[in-house]
């Protein structure tokens, strides 16, 4: 992924996000584009987190469902699905 940032001398560049993480890191960068919410964010300022720490999630495991092997189906006609023997 590709992103727009801003670096502290105020000069604007496109970066991969490999070179993001580092330019975050070292604490180069003034700010960047968050293409999710369509908007640019402040490194220093804004108080929404940059990276998320993770945390706890409390829902249904959709991997679970996703990964599970899918079950065969007959299909919507008269005839049986006969298994080779």
């Amino acid at each position: 992924m590709i992103l727009h940032v801003q670096y502290k001398d105020f000069h604007y560049e496109y970066v991969d996000t490999r070179t993001f993480e580092r330019l975050l890191a070292d604490k180069k960068l003034r700010l960047f584009y968050r293409p999710s919410e369509r908007r640019w964010i402040y490194v220093l300022r804004d108080l929404d987190p940059i990276r998320g720490i993770g945390g706890e999630y409390v829902g249904p495991d959709r991997r679970a469902r996703r990964m599970a092997p899918r079950k065969r189906r007959a299909p919507a006609t008269d005839r049986a699905i006969r298994s080779k023997q």
